[in-house]
């Protein structure tokens, strides 16, 4: 199981610090499993600096899925993702 460090903006920071976040949507640019460790780092963009705060969360599931996984590119790229999570 790894442990994986990884940026988080501000305007997310306060809500996965608290619960009430329990998701990340990130690029599928780094190796993450299920069982693995993430340790969040809020970042400062605005001063390119960490302001000291990390919270660690188990990762429970991983999706991953490419844009036109299901045929839907055209309308992704037109209308976005929306990330829901259920309680």
């Amino acid at each position: 199981m790894a442990i994986i460090k990884k940026k988080v903006w501000p305007e997310f920071w306060e809500n996965l610090s608290t619960g009430k976040k329990k998701f990340e949507l990130r690029v599928n640019d780094f190796d993450v499993n299920e069982g693995d460790t993430l340790i969040l780092e809020e970042w400062n963009p605005g001063t390119k600096e960490y302001t000291g705060r990390k919270i660690e969360k188990k990762v429970g599931y991983v999706l991953r899925f490419k844009l036109d996984d299901f045929g839907q590119k055209k309308d992704i790229e037109e209308k976005g993702l929306v990330v829901i999570q259920m309680e």
